[in-house]
């Protein structure tokens, strides 16, 4: 490898060094009022429903607004949309421990969707953009350990709550955002030789258009396979996300700190195994076929649909947590990937286009869920049927990726 090669390289991987407390932070500050049930509602008077209704806002404004992410990333400058969208999102997060009412939580939720919108699309294109080939399923995997780490420390946003009050979670959360915003501004740029609006895979052609963009990106079946699979998958991640800790507080009969604790660590430490797992496993097995990438996150999930099935039927406390595991390796798996099996399906200059648009239908659905998982609580229909349902979609969403048919891998 040439010297130039190397600096290439080392500037690829601290790219995805940066983004990865990006990610820490995009999780962490959309998930850490999951683990606030109790504190939420001794404040503030609302209903389970109206407490489930808080992550579907923010689901539902985040699906809708992440076609339109995407698309900015594409056309304009990937590193400075990625700025751009923590500074915003983290100011929102201070501002969430400002609120009062139901109704003013629903509005900082909501802005908070629109704002964080923006960032995956973004960062999964630009990691893209610097690795190609039989890094990518690694690179795109390692940025994906710090949602994890920022879905397990939403669970010490619970404890904070608990002790501290839970507007203080929020101010410290959201100050930490805004400096680094400042940080990214200074040391994040596009991938070199890319231009706005154009990845060096698309150069010389013209700047894209967000309908041309979604009508290349529908008329691929496979695509559209995408789109069912992630939908699927929704139900069974938002799910988790949204109603574990309840779930885990009530029928084990644990303390709110310990639920929220549990009902993220075991998990998102699993998922971080597994990305590092599946992301070089996908990244070695693709140097011979094609399909590699596609079929490491299938394995995962037939094997995790039984486990989540398990782990929400079982009264022993260790065999769900056993069961939680293996869907979070599974999850793992399949993280590392998606961004690569876009890669292999869609033109590469609508790449952050298609992430945000898989977005709309998987936060559409998942926002569906964590709303439904509230009503049928209040009507007295235990959490563990509805992620029960949750498992079978995981089975199914599994069987699709069969489906998918693999164009193009990015530096073969």
């Amino acid at each position: 490898m040439s010297d130039v090669q190397k600096t290439s390289m080392t500037r690829a991987w601290m790219v995805v060094g940066l983004l990865w407390f990006v990610a820490m932070l995009n999780y962490l500050d959309r998930l850490t009022i999951t683990t606030m049930h109790d504190s939420l509602k001794s404040d503030i008077a609302m209903t389970e429903a109206q407490f489930g209704l808080l992550t579907s806002v923010f689901l539902w404004v985040y699906a809708v607004v992440s076609p339109f992410g995407g698309f900015m990333a594409d056309r304009f400058s990937r590193s400075r949309v990625i700025v751009g969208s923590l500074l915003v999102w983290s100011a929102v997060t201070w501002l969430t421990g400002m609120c009062h009412t139901v109704g003013q939580l629903v509005a900082a939720r909501a802005l908070m969707g629109v704002s964080e919108a923006c960032y995956i699309p973004a960062a999964l294109a630009l990691i893209a953009d610097y690795h190609r080939g039989t890094t990518r399923s690694l690179a795109t995997g390692i940025h994906m350990s710090g949602v994890y780490a920022g879905a397990a420390l939403g669970g010490v946003g619970g404890v904070m709550a608990m002790h501290l009050g839970w507007r203080a979670s929020f101010s410290v959360f959201g100050g930490i955002g805004v400096v680094y915003a400042v940080v990214l501004l200074l040391l994040l740029r596009d991938a070199p030789g890319a231009k706005a609006g154009v990845p060096d895979e698309g150069a010389g052609l013209p700047p894209i258009h967000l309908v041309a963009a979604l009508k290349s990106l529908l008329s691929l079946p496979s695509y559209g396979v995408l789109l069912l699979h992630v939908s699927l998958l929704a139900l069974a991640f938002w799910g988790i996300n949204g109603w574990l800790p309840t779930y885990l507080k009530e029928h084990f009969s644990m303390g709110q700190g310990a639920a929220g604790l549990s009902a993220t660590a075991y998990i998102q430490a699993a998922s971080c195994a597994g990305i590092l797992l599946g992301g070089a496993w996908a990244d070695k097995w693709s140097r011979v076929n094609r399909r590699a990438r596609i079929l490491v996150p299938m394995f995962g999930f037939l094997l995790a649909a039984p486990a989540l099935f398990m782990a929400t039927s079982t009264n022993v406390f260790v065999f769900a947590i056993l069961g939680l595991i293996v869907f979070g390796v599974a999850r793992g798996f399949s993280d590392a990937n998606m961004m690569p099996i876009l890669c292999q399906v869609a033109d590469p200059r609508y790449r952050a286009t298609g992430y945000g648009f898989m977005n709309f239908c998987s936060c559409l659905m998942g926002g569906i869920m964590i709303y439904e998982g509230g009503e049928l609580k209040d009507r007295h229909i235990g959490l563990g049927v509805t992620f029960q349902w949750a498992a079978v979609g995981l089975f199914v969403a599994a069987l699709l990726l069969l489906l998918i048919r693999p164009k193009r891998e990015a530096g073969e």
